[in-house]
């Protein structure tokens, strides 16, 4: 199948989605109004219902769904093709490629009517609005420079912290929004820019380079950063067509195919890991062979190549499917999660209320006054997850922040292991230069830095899990106290009218679940697969701002000027010229470095662990207590809903005369028109499913 097919079908696709999700955004809506509307009129009539928090969530996901995208962020080294990759993808010459600078600029391309680039700098400097065409001349410098600026390890616009793209192309159009990051072995700081956005993106690209396989950077990347994450990675293996340049008979059909068959097997012995999925091995659809360049070429000359062989038409099926259904189909089940429990909720509330219509003041005191240990119930319930919530939170604070404080305080154990991947490239003996001197240190910082980053990373991914376990639990327990809830309720509205409401519960929990349970659940969240995700977002939690800077805080660095004072004053210098010129080899020299590193480094691991423990405990508490405010919010919320839709009734009944038989028409027809929301929003849901694959 051509890649113009492909592409064709995945932009129709892309647009029915958008389509779709705007329907049902706007089905949402009209809920809303719907349901705004009757609650004024039911001021006049018989008294409100109570559903001022079914309405508002109704509202918030009616306008996530509008405003939704899909965003896909581009990770690799340098030289690897992403910008090349990129402009194939999208069908035009658009981001600069193989000019370092420009790669080295974190840059979100996204839809806009008109081409035009907004640069954002550090610090308060205010942003920069250019033409598309200034940008490319002041953001581009000349291949030498971007050659010695990367020798040199120096950033070619420093003061840079992401530009942002608007162009007006299809895909983009479509809902689509591009991250495109710099290279990996850029610094730390970018780094960080880069992996900070992950977490915000539907699916990485990750771009590898055919004749330089799985590179040490590369591998760091992946374990550190990558690996049990959750994350959705389309690993590209770009420039295979260059595999042929490397043998000594380019047109050997059976020599380029061993070659072939060996690049593949480094890839998957490489890739396998982080394609496993619920048990399952995805490795065809997240793993492709593609020549970006001469995809591009083909694009430029002819916007309707098939790109037979240069892997994207593959590429762009798999990621259509990805897309446009599973992630597609994810969001619009929410949606319809959050439908049905609204119904559900407005349908007990208008049965109960029918009945109570034709009652005497008294008689509806009295039945009101019946039901008030049903309420205290509720409260109870509310208090018993309350006090797990806290209880899990003070486990938890407490044993991460331990197991940070046993993590580093072991660090210097291995430090000398460890270490050795971050050894600085340049040879040890030109530490004695002094003309290299300089070269040399800003290599060995950089080798710790990373070093560091990639300790920190390790644990996070251990203190992550540990949350995620935490929440996961919580969830579960909403759910037992959410369908205790339901009993209770039932309970009222059996003591209120005589009978139980048949309200056509699903099979599944999150529709059960009253929707403060579904809620804590993650059920209904359009931003985030995970009830630990949303409540850290939702905190503000974020382990990188909690450890970022400790380094600086507690002056770590300043060990490492003992690299940059003269040899004869230098305590390392001084150690290796003990050791005697004869004896002054270049790996006997660099052990000796790393111990001396070692010693200075150790003297800090016992005040780091300290002081960052209470940190740690800290914003663990605070996370879990952002979840049991909102948590004790959405059941307080229901509670005070489920009184006042009793007490309105009441007030009416004293104020005025109500018109039963008008009334009654008012609540069926809100029924009915509700439900027919509803049964809109189904409909959308199932014609999304029923698309072929």
């Amino acid at each position: 199948m051509s890649y113009n097919v492909e592409t064709t079908s995945f932009l129709k696709d892309l647009d029915r989605v958008v389509r779709v999700r705007h329907q049902v955004a706007n089905y949402l809506s009209q809920l809303a109004q719907t349901i705004n509307q009757a609650e004024l009129e039911g001021a006049e009539a018989s008294g409100k219902l109570g559903l001022e928090r079914e309405s508002e969530d109704v509202s918030i996901a009616s306008e996530n769904l509008r405003q939704g995208v899909f965003r896909l962020m581009v990770l690799g080294d340098l030289k690897r093709g992403k910008s090349t990759f990129l402009n194939a993808l999208i069908g035009e010459n658009l981001l600069p490629a193989d000019v370092n600078p420009c790669t080295a600029l974190l840059t979100v391309l996204r839809y806009g009517n008109q081409k035009k680039v907004t640069v954002y700098f550090k610090e308060d400097r205010p942003p920069e609005y250019l033409d598309f065409n200034t940008f490319k001349q002041k953001y581009t410098i000349e291949p030498s420079e971007a050659k010695k600026l990367e020798e040199e390890k120096k950033l070619a616009f420093p003061d840079v912290e992401y530009a942002v793209v608007e162009y007006p192309l299809p895909l983009l159009e479509k809902g689509i929004e591009i991250v495109d990051s710099p290279g990996l072995n850029d610094t730390e700081a970018r780094n960080e820019l880069s992996l900070n956005y992950i977490n915000n993106c539907h699916a990485l690209f990750f771009v590898f380079k055919a004749v330089q396989p799985c590179t040490l950077e590369e591998r760091r990347y992946l374990e550190n950063y990558i690996k049990g994450r959750g994350l959705t990675v389309f690993f590209l293996i770009n420039a295979w067509d260059e595999i042929r340049k490397g043998l000594i008979d380019p047109d050997d059909p059976e020599e380029l195919q061993q070659a072939e068959n060996r690049l593949r097997q480094v890839f998957r012995t490489n890739l396998t890991d982080y394609c496993q999925v619920d048990g399952q091995d995805i490795y065809d659809e997240r793993v492709f062979e593609i020549s970006s360049l001469n995809a591009l070429r083909q694009r430029v000359k002819d916007p309707e190549a098939s790109l037979e062989g240069t892997g994207f038409p593959e590429f762009i099926n798999s990621l259509n499917t990805f897309l446009t259904q599973e992630r597609a189909v994810a969001q619009l089940r929410q949606a319809r999660t959050l439908a049905r429990q609204t119904y559900n909720r407005l349908h007990e509330a208008i049965e109960r209320r029918i009945p109570l219509l034709g009652e005497d003041i008294e008689e509806l005191k009295r039945r009101i006054n019946s039901v008030q240990p049903e309420f205290n119930q509720f409260n109870e319930i509310r208090d018993q997850f309350q006090d797990e919530i806290r209880g899990m939170r003070d486990k938890k604070a407490r044993a991460i922040a331990d197991s940070f404080r046993a993590y580093i305080l072991n660090l210097d154990n291995t430090f000398e292991s460890d270490f050795l991947r971050y050894q600085p490239d340049i040879g040890f003996l030109d530490f004695l230069s002094k003309g290299k001197r300089e070269e040399f240190n800003a290599a060995f910082k950089r080798a710790f830095e990373q070093y560091l980053n990639d300790k920190i990373a390790a644990w996070e991914l251990t203190a992550e899990n540990e949350m995620k376990d935490a929440f996961s639990q919580l969830a579960k327990s909403a759910a037992s106290y959410g369908a205790t809830y339901n009993q209770v309720a039932d309970s009222i509205t059996e003591k209120l009218i005589g009978e139980k409401v048949y309200t056509g519960r699903s099979i599944h929990t999150e529709e059960n679940s009253p929707s403060w349970a579904s809620w804590a659940m993650g059920f209904l969240s359009l931003a985030s697969a995970n009830v630990a995700g949303l409540v850290l977002a939702s905190a503000g939690f974020d382990w990188k701002n909690i450890l970022v800077n400790w380094i600086a805080v507690l002056g770590i660095w300043s060990f490492l000027a003992i690299f940059s004072v003269p040899l004869v004053i230098n305590p390392v210098g001084i150690l290796l010229l003990g050791l005697g010129v004869g004896a002054l080899q270049a790996e006997q020299g660099r052990q000796e470095l790393i111990k001396a590193t070692k010693k200075e480094f150790a003297k800090y691991l016992p005040q780091l662990a300290e002081e960052q423990w209470q940190r740690i405990n800290q914003a663990v508490k605070e996370s879990f207590d952002s979840y049991e405010r909102e948590v004790s919010k959405r059941i307080n919320d229901d509670i005070k809903s489920r009184k006042a839709e009793l007490e309105n009734l009441l007030l009416q009944k004293e104020s005025r005369e109500i018109n039963r038989e008008t009334e009654l028409k008012r609540l069926e027809n809100l029924d009915a028109d509700v439900l027919t929301e509803c049964k809109n929003i189904e409909s959308v849901y199932d014609y999304l499913l029923s698309l072929p694959a």
